[in-house]
């Protein structure tokens, strides 16, 4: 199993909790996203961290055609 594959079972599980404890989904990314920004300060400098949010940041249109991505 990949690490990315864990966490999003990880993921996957936690929001099944969040939704037993009767939160909305969209609050509980949130809340999770909040969380995992919190503990990674601990582990990556605040410029690496802000780096990768924003290349996430930039890149959440699935429908985004890049030019390095054509064959």
């Amino acid at each position: 199993m990949s690490v990315h594959t864990w966490a999003k079972e990880q993921l996957q599980r936690s929001l099944e909790t969040a939704a037993a404890e009767g939160f909305e989904p969209a609050l509980a990314l949130r809340a999770l996203l909040s969380a995992v920004v919190e503990q990674s300060k601990g582990y990556r400098s605040p410029a690496d961290l802000g780096q990768e949010l924003q290349f996430l940041a930039d890149n959440l249109d699935d429908d985004r055609d890049y030019s390095f991505m054509r064959p």
